[in-house]
């Protein structure tokens, strides 16, 4: 894991005080959360400045151990700036895919790191596949089993739980880290085609309406 790098830092930093002032400030939370109400009416930086609130410290504290974690093996790769936009355009994709999942229902509301955190935890497994999450399992087995799990949960709508946006944060790791780093396409091919597995599996569910 190494040394903590500046710019991980700084975003947990961010986090913590958004989250913060979240959990003190009820107008300032409700301001900027993720709620497709106010979206429709124009409010689409709140796709964004939903990734920096939290629900509780436990919802915080969890986000940002586990960005701890996997931030470093990516900036390694492909450095801070690049970085910088896989996590971001992670955490848009997954407000935007929470958007389009629930664009109908005017109360809908999320907030979280997650989807940008999925992002990193599909990126980091893109360039090991093999490395040891929990111990034991192998990298691409807990990405393509945690985005199966989450198109049953998106399915069933089990628990309080943002499945959609953590899907769309790994879809837009795995789609920015690829076009950054296209090298690992011709390292692995079918490792990343796998990978990529269960993103076709919830276009062709979707366009079957089973989703």
């Amino acid at each position: 894991m190494g040394n903590l790098n500046l710019v991980t830092i700084l975003l947990i930093v961010a986090n913590v005080l958004v989250s913060i002032k979240g959990f003190n400030d009820f107008s300032f939370f409700e301001k900027y959360k993720f709620n497709i109400g106010a979206i429709n009416r124009g409010e689409k930086l709140r796709m964004l400045t939903s990734g920096f609130l939290h629900v509780n410290t436990q919802h915080l504290l969890f986000n940002m151990v586990t960005l701890f974690f996997f931030a470093n093996g990516v900036i390694y790769r492909i450095g801070e700036v690049s970085f910088l936009v896989v996590y971001f355009a992670s955490l848009i994709t997954g407000s935007l895919l929470s958007y389009y999942f629930h664009k109908k229902d005017y109360h809908y509301s999320a907030v979280g790191a997650s989807g940008a955190v999925m992002g990193i935890i599909y990126s980091a497994i893109l360039f090991d596949p093999w490395m040891e999450i929990n111990f034991f399992i192998p990298g691409f087995v807990f990405g393509i089993g945690y985005l199966l799990y989450s198109i049953y949960g998106m399915k069933k709508q089990i628990g309080n739980i943002g499945h959609d946006a953590h899907f769309g944060g790994a879809v837009g790791g795995y789609i920015i880290t690829l076009l950054i780093a296209p090298r690992l396409l011709e390292q692995d091919l079918t490792m990343m085609l796998f990978m990529g597995l269960p993103i076709a599996v919830l276009f062709i569910m979707q366009k079957l309406g089973k989703i």
